[in-house]
């Protein structure tokens, strides 16, 4: 049987399309190729979004900010104390891009300048961190990037 060049390209396409079609059905199938969402609630996130535009321009406006720095120990965070001198409370939200499983948020509550995050709490990798607090009944915001 002689195959025209009509036929061949129909084949081709077809091949093609099935090639295609078994690589959506692998990834959509295995487990490893999870397609998260970065936010479940996305309307109601974006709801708040002018009020952390503040936050981040109030800490904008800040002298001095606070500092973050990696240690052998884990995530060190050191508030300015000329500052803020007296008690601090926030939180601290740690997003793994690659992971959501692995996200978490850490509250905290200090009367001194320093919060240390065990290197034990991260999983190797990058890390988007949003570190939150409130002095003086203003709110600050301040994002930083890790890789750990």
């Amino acid at each position: 049987m002689k195959i025209n060049w009509g036929t061949s390209i129909v084949i081709a396409f077809v091949l093609f399309m099935a090639f295609i079609g078994y690589f959506i059905v692998k990834v959509q199938s295995n487990s490893k190729y999870d397609n998260e969402l970065v936010v479940e609630e996305y309307y109601k996130h974006d709801a708040h979004f002018d009020d952390e535009l503040v936050q981040f321009q109030n800490a904008q406006d800040l002298k001095i900010q606070p500092s973050i720095s990696t240690t052998t120990e884990g995530v060190k965070i050191v508030f300015p104390k000329a500052i803020f001198p007296q008690e601090i409370e926030g939180k601290v939200s740690l997003y793994r891009p690659s992971a959501k499983r692995l996200d978490f948020e850490l509250p905290f509550k200090i009367s001194g300048s320093t919060v240390l995050i065990p290197k034990s709490d991260f999983a190797g990798g990058n890390w988007d961190m949003t570190l939150t607090w409130t002095y003086e009944n203003k709110t600050y915001a301040v994002k930083h990037k890790l890789y750990l």
